[in-house]
């Protein structure tokens, strides 16, 4: 498998969004009719597109909005959310920074100490508004913070961090038992990063509830500038899946896969669908949105990193608010609004009625899908040619 890249040394090729497109199906069903839902544990949810855990895309107030539109937004235990009572002026501060500037900035906040107090707080003011409560933190925390979450009521836990494994090696710090930890939790905990099969398989077998899919890929992260690490969305979720599969045939349970990061349109999420990925995260498109806490500016959650960031905060504007994005009117023409529209066509254009029956919608290799016929968009910088 692979192709000799020099002598002796072989490499995989490996695919992401804009070199695959979707084949219709011979069959067609009513967009209206089609069912977008996935589930975690006993739990199902309307929107299978979820909120990522950044801080110029969710707060408490975007995570009870984004519960009361069907869907899940999830809350960073470790960001300025947690560490500040007045969390709205640090932001403001973030958004009026130049670029130049930008990172420091950003270093210097996330060196305030998070406060258990604000962590209950914050779950607590989600909770009483009668919303899902999705909260994260990194594996060496993610004891310490699961123990508080569930105290206050939390929903589900995630335990995210760039790359995850379950043979993790340390002598400086302890390392996090996935098995142990998901054993002891009483919530779903969602585990991540990952991108390949092996280490898909091994995440699967911890307890986890779901798996997040995904290293490198948002439009604020810069680990693959900076690691050189990474494998595009479109190979590392077909691995996934097909981890999740065979560990489905072989357990008799099925663990949703989560796609996390790279999709910017409703096209790159139907995509995502089409590779086997149960829900998606993003981020970006969120950032976009009026109930957004970055007030049109985003970045990566590794950005306050101290000795080595590998995220940045970028501008991507305000364009319309969370309803808006989720379910339209679109007022925009290049794909970045009204998501779940473009999810239920396509998967009515592909002749799937449910997520599960998108997953086996055929993939072409057609890296001329975005520029095929698109000339005058790509001269005026129009729809796809922005």
């Amino acid at each position: 498998m692979g192709e000799f890249i020099g002598r002796g040394r072989k490499a995989r090729r490996c695919y992401g969004f804009d070199e695959i497109a979707l084949v219709p199906g011979s069959v067609t069903i009513n967009p209206n009719e089609v069912d977008t839902s996935w589930q975690i544990d006993s739990k199902r949810y309307k929107v299978p597109i979820i909120a990522a855990a950044m801080d110029g895309v969710v707060d408490t107030r975007f995570a009870i909005a984004m519960s009361s539109l069907g869907g899940l937004a999830v809350l960073n235990l470790e960001g300025v959310q947690t560490r500040y009572k007045n969390p709205d002026e640090v932001l403001k501060k973030i958004s009026k920074v130049s670029n130049a500037q930008a990172t420091k900035l950003v270093q210097g906040i996330y060196v305030e100490p998070v406060k258990e107090k604000l962590v209950s707080l914050r779950i607590e003011e989600i909770k009483k508004a009668g919303a899902t409560c999705v909260v994260s933190a990194i594996p060496q925390h993610a004891e310490r913070f699961g123990d508080i979450a569930q105290e206050a009521k939390a929903d589900i836990f995630v335990v995210q961090s760039t790359v995850t494994t379950v043979k993790h090696i340390s002598k400086e710090y302890k390392i996090l038992d996935f098995h142990k930890f998901c054993k002891r939790m009483k919530i779903p905990v969602i585990i991540g990063n990952c991108v390949t099969y092996n280490t898909t398989l091994e995440l699967l077998d911890t307890g986890a509830s779901a798996i997040l899919v995904g290293i490198g890929p948002g439009a604020a992260c810069t680990t693959r500038g900076v690691l050189g690490i990474g494998v595009p969305q479109v190979t590392s979720t077909v691995d996934a899946a097909a981890a999740r599969d065979f560990y489905f045939k072989k357990k008799g349970k099925y663990i949703p896969i989560i796609t996390d990061g790279g999709m910017s349109t409703g096209g790159d999420i139907c995509k995502a669908f089409a590779c086997g990925a149960d829900a998606v995260m993003i981020g970006s498109a969120f950032a976009r949105a009026e109930e957004a806490p970055g007030k049109g500016f985003h970045w990566g959650m590794a950005t306050p990193h101290a000795n080595l960031p590998r995220g940045t905060r970028i501008y991507v504007g305000t364009a319309g608010t969370l309803e808006e994005i989720l379910f339209g009117p679109a007022k925009t023409d290049d794909g970045s609004q009204n998501l779940l529209g473009a999810l239920s066509t396509s998967m009515g254009n592909c002749g799937a009625r449910t997520i599960r029956e998108m997953q086996s919608t055929e993939i072409i290799i057609a890296p001329s899908i975005q520029t095929e016929g698109k000339i005058f968009q790509v001269v005026q910088r129009v729809g796809m040619g922005k």
